[in-house]
């Protein structure tokens, strides 16, 4: 008689009350099902798959020990939080990830209460997990705050500073490191896992405080060398010196795949009487899914894909990447500057720098996730004679706003930023937008601020970057595909604070920043075919603003209209301060900005979201008549007084 297929658990979890019900030994079905359920989602949608399949046993465990959402749980980044998406409640939408209206790719504290902590930037869980702990601590309330951390994570200097503070949390606060680096070989055999099992039991934690008691009454030298003995031996044997030195116990490390040692470590740590605790969980990046665990980047984030082959859906030909002309620009500046170098903080391929260091391996430095490190690295670089270009997006920059200011800035340092994924990103969503950096860079003094508005321009602005010794200075573009125009042979050195006229008219200006410059041709032509005569400049510069051709624009039509793919405060708050300041609207000019909206804007596909937000060539033109018919009325008025 053949053997029954096993009647699926999955079907019976809709949020963790029912996993809890499950026997122990039904766990390795639920999570076999579980991983499964990820990747024919993922395979759906596209998104971050590596991720989430290393840890499905780990959430799985979590889940099943502890009281969520009492106990709250953050996931670092939340990159991997699928399968816990899965688990929660919202398995009926799972293939709505990262699309418009649906789910969101990272945790969203207005998707579930089962996330208590919105993430996609990374190393704030244990910050978060700590004010969890402390407040319920405060309010006399049940739960625990557990921060589930990637090694890469912890490259990052904000995770130390949490667990530095950590020790009044007492054991409220649980880490849990998710080690998935491929260069630190899992535990072999049973014993270290044995091992994790007896420091977290109750036996072990009551024997060693029974010594601890009679090491206090001893002599003194005696009693410290009686507790560096016992450091040193847990540190030798487990390596949680560093984590004992800021106040946690270590447990670890332990195998993040296997549910009969995960679930009675997380149990004994569940009920620890004091002190706050990290566990060391080693686990595999793409684990279960042979494609992923093949593949270079282990699947981290990928397109929509063959679940059977794994093969993945290729993108339609076109204009090459914004990310890959830059590269090759840069690469092109490096092969004849030996002083120039880049820095990246954890995306070599994401900046396309990896091309960068398999040419010039000893210039390229990738300094893991610290985006303030890697600005202040750039400006001793820059103080000591080199030309550093510190590639990071837009939404990462932000990080690393003080040093910016301070290190960079006020210095006068040169200092070339690459930022990338400005402006709208698509399916990431907001954490991931590019909204911010014109506003928060041009208030700079010192600072240069550029924005390409083709790939040919950025040829031409990575080139000004390099030549650019006076000061800092930033160039911006977007994430995706060019525009298709050719690229230069040979780049132009553009002056600093001088844009361009790319279209003459009489009537109506549009003065564009960036990638919106399309549109707006697009829009010119509609308004030409309305009889409103229509100039298109490409403003190139957003600090120094091109003064002299700004003034002859407003000068000389009748509508001004700004337009740029960034928050208020950019171009256009800089446009009408100068028109504000040398009175240039007082011979009735109309002055109107287009920006994106004073929103956190959801994910969705990028022409979507422009579309959202009012900055496609129909809004322009719209923008345009209605400021003229604003202006006639006005006249009209002005003349019945009269």
């Amino acid at each position: 008689m053949k053997d029954q297929p096993a009647t699926p658990l999955l079907d019976q979890v809709h949020e963790p009350a029912d996993l809890r019900r499950l026997a122990p030994d039904q766990l390795r079905q639920l999570a076999d099902e579980l991983r499964q359920e990820t990747i024919s989602a993922v395979g759906v949608t596209g998104g971050h798959l590596g991720s989430g399949l290393g840890v499905v046993e780990l959430t799985t465990a979590i889940h099943y020990v502890f009281n969520t959402p009492e106990d709250k749980l953050v996931w670092d980044v939340g990159h991997q939080c699928y399968p816990h998406k899965i688990l929660t409640g919202r398995r009926d939408r799972i293939r709505t990830l990262r699309t418009g209206g649906g789910l969101s790719g990272f945790t969203k504290r207005s998707e579930s209460e089962y996330d208590p902590f919105g993430a996609a930037h990374s190393s704030t869980s244990i910050s978060a997990a700590l004010g969890f702990a402390i407040a319920n601590k405060l309010a006399g309330k049940p739960g625990k705050g557990i921060a589930v951390i990637g090694d890469g994570a912890m490259s990052a200097g904000m995770a130390y500073e949490a667990m530095n503070n950590a020790r009044d949390a007492g054991n409220r606060l649980i880490v849990i490191l998710n080690d998935n680096d491929m260069s630190i070989a899992p535990p072999v055999g049973g014993l270290s896992a044995y091992l994790s099992r007896i420091v977290s039991s109750r036996e072990f934690l009551s024997l060693r405080d029974v010594l601890k008691r009679f090491a206090r009454r001893l002599p003194r030298p005696l009693h410290k060398a009686a507790k560096k003995t016992d450091e040193f031996a847990r540190g030798m044997a487990m390596g949680g010196t560093l984590f004992e030195e800021l106040g946690f116990y270590y447990v670890g490390p332990i195998d993040g795949h296997n549910l009969d040692q995960l679930v009675p470590v997380l149990e004994n740590v569940r009920d620890m009487a004091d002190g706050p605790v990290l566990i060391h969980v080693v686990t595999q990046k793409g684990k279960g899914y042979a494609p992923a665990e093949a593949a270079a980047d282990k699947y981290h984030g990928v397109q929509k894909f063959d679940v059977i082959t794994g093969e993945q859906a290729k993108a339609p030909p076109g204009p090459p990447s914004y990310t890959s002309v830059f590269a090759k620009a840069l690469l092109a500046e490096a092969a004849s500057d030996p002083t120039i170098c880049a820095i990246t903080a954890a995306m070599p391929a994401g900046t396309g720098l990896d091309k960068f260091q398999a040419a010039h391996p000893e210039r390229f430095f990738d300094v893991g996730i610290a985006e303030q490190h890697a600005v202040t690295f750039a400006a001793g670089l820059a103080a000591q004679g080199m030309r550093p270009f510190c590639a990071i997006y837009s939404t990462f920059l932000q990080r690393a706003y003080d040093q910016v200011v301070h290190d960079v800035a006020i210095q006068n340092l040169p200092v070339r930023f690459a930022i990338d994924r400005a402006g709208l990103v698509g399916a990431d969503g907001a954490t991931h937008a590019g909204s911010f950096d014109v506003t928060y860079l041009a208030t700079l003094p010192n600072l240069v601020v550029m924005a390409a508005a083709d790939e040919a321009e950025l040829v031409h602005m990575t080139h000004t970057c390099a030549k650019h010794d006076s000061g800092p200075i930033a160039v911006r573009y977007p994430r995706g595909n060019g525009t298709g125009v050719a690229l230069p042979e040979t780049p132009e050195l553009l002056e600093i604070g001088k844009g361009r006229i790319v279209r003459e008219g009489k009537k109506v200006a549009i003065l564009s920043l960036g990638t919106r410059l399309e549109e707006a041709l697009k829009a010119a032509d509609a308004l030409d075919a309305k009889g409103l005569s229509t100039t298109v400049a490409d403003l190139r510069f957003v600090k120094p603003l091109d003064e002299a051709m700004i003034r002859k624009l407003l000068a000389t039509h009748e509508v001004a209209v700004t337009v740029e793919e960034a928050s208020i405060g950019g171009l256009g708050a800089h446009v009408l301060t100068l028109a504000s300041d040398e009175g240039l609207t007082d011979t009735g000019l109309k002055i109107r900005t287009m920006r994106l909206p004073d929103t956190f804007q959801d994910q969705d596909k990028p022409e979507k979201q422009y579309d959202e937000a009012k900055l496609n060539a129909p809004h322009i033109v719209d923008t345009v008549l209605t400021a003229l018919r604003h202006n006639s009325a006005g006249m009209e008025e002005t003349g019945a007084r009269a």
